[in-house]
C-alpha cells in the first residue's frame, strides 16, 4: 500500500495501527531501471487503490520530478486536472486513463467546481498547497466520503472554512 508513496519520496511507517511520516522529507520521485519515466497505477485489490490516485496526482504537483499516472479501472477519473492545470499545476493528460505530472509546481488558489468526490477531495488538497484563496464549488459532494472534513484539517492547521 505505502510503495506509491515511495515512489514520490515519501517515507511512510505503519506502526501500532498509526502511519507515521516524518516532516521535511525531500520528495523526490524514484527513478525505474534505465531511466524510463515512473509509473503509478491503480488496481483492484491488493493494489493501489483507484480512489487515492487523484490525490496521489496532487502530491506529483509538489514532487520533483515526472511521473506517469495510470487509472486502468475507470474511464473520465482523470478528466479534473484540467482544474490541477488551471492552478498551475504542470500535467499532460495522455489519454482518459493517463497523466503525466511534472514537479514541483507552485499552485496558485483560483475558482474551482468539483464533478465528484474523488476529484473534490483532490481539489480540497491542491488548496491547501496553493498560494491565495481558492474556492471549491459542489463540495458538498466531499462529505458523502469525508465526514467534517474541514473541521478534521483544520485540527491539522489547515486554513480552511466552509461557507454557506
Amino acid at each position: 500500500m505505502f510503495r506509491p508513496f515511495e515512489r514520490l519520496g515519501v517515507h511512510v511507517e505503519a506502526q501500532d495501527g498509526a502511519i507515521l511520516l516524518a516532516r521535511g522529507q525531500r520528495l523526490r520521485v524514484k527513478e525505474d531501471l534505465g531511466r524510463a519515466i515512473p509509473k503509478i497505477e491503480d488496481g483492484a485489490w491488493p493494489a493501489f487503490p483507484s480512489d487515492l490516485l487523484s490525490v496521489m496526482i496532487v502530491l506529483a504537483t509538489q514532487v520533483e520530478g515526472e511521473i506517469l499516472f495510470f487509472e486502468k479501472l475507470f474511464e473520465s477519473r482523470m478528466f479534473f486536472v484540467d482544474r490541477l492545470i488551471e492552478m498551475g499545476a504542470h500535467i499532460i493528460q495522455c489519454d482518459p486513463h493517463r497523466v503525466v505530472a511534472a514537479g514541483p509546481t507552485r499552485l496558485h488558489g483560483t475558482h474551482l467546481t468539483t464533478p465528484d468526490i474523488r476529484a473534490g477531495m483532490a481539489l480540497v488538497v491542491a488548496a491547501l498547497c496553493a498560494k491565495g484563496r481558492s474556492i471549491i464549488e459542489n463540495a458538498e459532494v466531499v462529505d458523502r466520503g469525508y465526514e467534517q472534513i474541514e473541521t478534521r484539517l483544520q485540527s491539522l492547521g489547515a486554513d480552511i472554512t466552509r461557507e454557506p
